[in-house]
C-alpha cells in the first residue's frame, strides 16, 4: 500500500499466494502506520480477485475507506504501483530467481526500507518518502 503523496509504503505483507488475507493484512498495516486516521481514503487497485474479495471490502468498510478500481487491462490506471514493482523488480531480483523463501523475505523487506527512507523521488523534490514527511510533518506543526 502506497500513499500517493508521500510516495511511502505504508503497509504490506509477503505471502506465497494471493488470497484476500493478504491484502487485508497489507490494509491493516497501513491503516496502523497511519495511526488509525484513514477515513475517507481513497484506495485504487486493480480488478484482482483478492482486491473484489468480500473480506478485503469488509476491512475497508471497517477503517472508512472508499475502493476505486480502474479499468480493465490497462496498467497505466495504477502506475504508482506498477512503477513501485518494477523497480522493485529492477534493483534486487537475482536472475535466477533467491535460493530459499526466507532470502527472499530479507532480501524484499531490507529493500522496502531502504525505498521508505533513502529512496529519493522527483516527485518529492528529491527526498526519500521518510524525509518528505518529516518536513511535511515540520512545516504542518509549525504552521
Amino acid at each position: 500500500m502506497i500513499d500517493i503523496g508521500t510516495r511511502r509504503l505504508v503497509g504490506y505483507s509477503m505471502a506465497e499466494h494471493m488470497r484476500a488475507e493478504l491484502v487485508v493484512d497489507a490494509l491493516n498495516a497501513a491503516v496502523h502506520t497511519r495511526g488509525g486516521q484513514v477515513s475517507g481514503v481513497i484506495f485504487n487497485s486493480d480488478h484482482g480477485a483478492q482486491y473484489t474479495s468480500t473480506a478485503f471490502a469488509a476491512a475497508c468498510a471497517a477503517a472508512g475507506i472508499r475502493r476505486s478500481m480502474g479499468a480493465v487491462g490497462p496498467s497505466a490506471d495504477n502506475a504508482l504501483a506498477e512503477s513501485f514493482f518494477a523497480s522493485l523488480k529492477r534493483e534486487i531480483l537475482p536472475i535466477d530467481g533467491w535460493p530459499t523463501t526466507a532470502q527472499a523475505r530479507l532480501a524484499v523487506f531490507g529493500w522496502l526500507t531502504f525505498y521508505n527512507i533513502h529512496r529519493r523521488h522527483s516527485a518529492l523534490g528529491y527526498l526519500s518518502p521518510a524525509e518528505y514527511e518529516k518536513r511535511s510533518t515540520m512545516l504542518t506543526a509549525a504552521a
